[in-house]
């Protein structure tokens, strides 16, 4: 039955899960389209993802399953925020490559390629 007090404790669970993935979602999406990870600490990817963690493992052994699930994804989502975070600082820490088409040795000038020697490359 839906609207017993089981029921009705479920629903409340699922619903504040699928909010509080809604949010990490969106945060993700954010990061991702704007290839950024300024102002995101990589402490609270490694804290959300030992915490995760250790709450999946522990929701499963009281077998809750909202938590267990709620977690598990949590812990993808971490991992994935990690993941973006780090590429994008990297990308943002190294100097850009001035000729990113050009093969290994050559510079483009006026829309051809020359060859430097290496020392000058």
């Amino acid at each position: 039955m839906c609207c017993n007090g089981q029921g009705m404790r479920e629903a409340l669970g699922w619903i504040s899960s699928l909010v509080l993935l809604v949010t990490i979602v969106v945060q993700i999406r954010k990061q991702w389209t704007e290839r950024s990870g300024r102002g995101v600490s990589t402490f609270l990817f490694i804290g959300q993802t030992a915490a995760s963690l250790g709450f999946t493992v522990y929701s499963a052994l009281v077998r809750n399953w909202v938590f267990t699930v709620t977690n598990g994804l949590m812990l993808l989502s971490a991992i994935t925020g990690w993941y973006i975070t780090a590429r994008f600082k990297r990308s943002l820490s190294q100097p850009r490559d001035p000729t990113p088409n050009a093969p290994s040795g050559e510079v483009c000038l006026s829309g051809t390629a020359s060859r430097l020697p290496a020392e000058l490359g």
